[in-house]
């Protein structure tokens, strides 16, 4: 997604600008049918006054009531045709838009870095996108068949009444002015308790997919009726966010009936005073009788409509502010494409600290030869998980470089940087589709056959074959249909077939049983080979026949070294494996 995007993010008006002149053509039918049909509502009062002062006339004089009545039915039969071509155009047009607001911002929210999303709740951005694309919908409908119509409707009786005094419509149009600046005021004043009712909106939708999501824990330690109370809690807020918005607004509708009550009733006691002393016809009479209350229709329809749009805008704005914060990361202007060679991984005087303040490396450096396996050990919070977030380009590093083949990562393209980095995660989660599709996840492109031998090398083939549809099973909500070891397997697949040169392991046997663990270290000395290898581990011995470890501590390399010299050295490394020899030891003889 082009990061120019997020340049809507306070400008909602000109995003729907953007949507609407994709479909100049359509939206602009639907604007001349819109404007023909309430041209000839109006003008259909007009023609009930040509009908009127002709029945007034002796029979026999003048063009006689046909031509009135020719007239009165064309307009009518031409505003119920115009309304219907309208109505056509926009039910595809206005459909249309709101699929290419759902993907622009799906695209746009899916370019943030890992961090954003630590930060806020997948419902919450899920439930905005979908609000955002509903927002649109609701306001090109709303504009097109209840704002726009009254002000057209109120323009044009404006002009008929002129037709019958000029003075009459010249006051009319002074109301009209003022009551729509009031209007308008009003409406504006109550922005902040409109944007406030659709925080709390977002975050129902939000607390419900948070909740649903974790649905085993909640059983687990029994908070159903806990997460019922927090709901309603949270519930009782958003309506109570909502009574308030539409409580202000009716400030708005009270005002309009006021104000429209007393023009209806002036303007028809000064058209019966000019019948009076014959400056008005009886048609002119029911003109103005029938204008009046197209003006208070139309004046009543759009204070409605404003209230709607309020909530609506409203509710755009606070998802738009959210969605489209710009990116945190995204190719350079001057990034090309990493050909790796060998994979030799290098950091060079790095230094980075979380967006929270947090800093993590001050001038770390360290070189990784081609072909090398690396293990990554040390206590927890030392750095080993913010190293691989590095090399990955999860964060922007605020001083030095992180280079692959000499190629500074922070100007590769995306997409290369992905290709030449497989990764298996210690806590595998998988997408909500086929085992052949979440294999092949590491390789679009790859064939049938091809994912089936990356199946096999990853020691998948045994329990694929028992499932019920083989490759073609679905595998649930991030995997929940299968075991933890058969989702790691599945995992390793992936890696087996993207065949990367740059592995990074987390652990990658750490949710296998024993015997599925020794069949898995054989699938991953295959992987291994001939590639660079990074691995995170929490238990020590699967190390023993890696050629290099790295000792992290608060951010800083505090040793290095093949695994054998540093149990020689009897340093950090040596005191950590002790440990864990001895924790084996007490498990053994409980």
């Amino acid at each position: 997604m082009n990061q120019d995007f997020s340049r809507y993010r306070d400008r909602p008006l000109a995003l729907l600008a953007r949507y609407i002149a994709r479909r100049p053509l359509a939206h602009g039918v639907i604007l001349v049918a819109v404007l023909g049909a309430v041209a000839c509502s109006v003008s259909t009062q007009y023609g009930v006054k040509l009908l009127v002062d002709t029945l007034s006339q002796a029979p026999g004089q003048g063009s006689g009531p046909w031509l009135a009545f020719v007239i009165l039915v064309s307009f009518v039969a031409a505003d119920n045709l115009l309304w219907r071509v309208a109505s056509w155009v926009a039910s595809s047009t206005f459909v249309n838009v709101t699929g290419d607001v759902r993907s622009e911002l799906f695209r746009h929210l899916t370019g943030h870095a890992p961090g954003y999303f630590l930060e806020r709740l997948p419902g919450v951005l899920t439930s905005r996108i979908t609000a955002t694309s509903n927002a649109v919908f609701q306001i090109e409908n709303m504009f097109v068949w209840n704002v726009l119509p009254p002000c057209v409707a109120t323009i044009g009786s404006i002009a008929f009444l002129a037709m019958v005094n000029v003075t009459m419509a010249a006051v009319l149009v002074v109301i009209a002015a003022v009551m729509m600046i009031v209007m308008v005021r009003i409406a504006a004043a109550g922005r902040p308790l409109h944007h406030d009712f659709a925080r709390k909106a977002a975050a129902v939708d939000g607390e419900m997919v948070d909740v649903i999501g974790n649905m085993a824990l909640v059983r687990a330690f029994g908070g159903i009726a806990r997460e019922h109370s927090r709901f309603d809690t949270t519930v009782a807020r958003e309506m109570s966010a909502r009574r308030r918005s539409l409580l202000y607004l009716e400030k708005l509708r009270l005002t309009h009936a006021l104000v429209v009550v007393a023009m209806m009733l002036g303007l028809l006691a000064w058209a019966i005073l000019l019948w009076q002393s014959k400056q008005a016809t009886a048609g002119d009479v029911v003109l103005v009788c029938t204008l009046g209350l197209s003006v208070l229709s139309a004046t009543r329809d759009l204070a409605v409509a404003l209230v709607d749009v309020t909530q609506h805008m409203a509710r755009l704005s606070e998802a738009l502010a959210t969605l489209l914060s710009p990116h945190e990361l995204g190719d350079h202007p001057e990034a090309s494409t990493l050909v790796p060679n060998g994979a030799r991984v290098t950091f060079e005087n790095v230094s980075f600290r979380y967006p929270s303040g947090k800093q993590v490396f001050d001038g770390f450096s360290v070189d990784i030869a081609p072909g090398q396996r690396v293990g990554l050990v040390g206590r927890s919070g030392g750095g080993k998980s913010t190293l691989v977030a590095l090399l990955q380009h999860f964060y922007r590093v605020q001083d030095g470089r992180v280079l692959i083949d000499g190629h500074d990562i922070a100007r590769a393209t995306e997409t290369s940087l992905r290709n030449a980095i497989a990764i298996v995660p210690q806590d595998t989660t998988l997408l909500n589709r086929t085992l052949l599709e979440n294999i092949r996840y590491g390789r679009p492109d790859a064939t049938d056959e091809e994912v089936w031998q990356a199946a096999v090398a990853a020691r998948c083939r045994p329990f694929i074959e028992n499932l019920p549809q083989g490759l073609d099973t679905m595998v649930g909500d991030r995997g929940v249909k299968l075991s933890g070891g058969q989702r790691q397997r599945i995992a390793i697949a992936r890696a087996f077939l993207k065949n990367a040169p740059l592995l990074i392991l987390d652990e990658a046997t750490s949710a296998l049983d024993s015997e599925a663990e020794e069949a898995i270290r054989e699938a991953l000395e295959s992987l291994m080979a001939g590639r660079t290898v990074i691995t995170i581990a929490h238990r020590l011995s699967t190390l023993r026949n890696f050629d290099r470890i790295l000792v992290l501590q608060g951010g800083k390399l505090i040793e290095d070294g093949a695994p054998e010299t540093l149990m020689r050295n009897q340093g950090p490394y040596y005191g950590l494996v002790s440990r864990e020899l001895d924790r084996l030891s007490e498990q053994a003889a409980a």
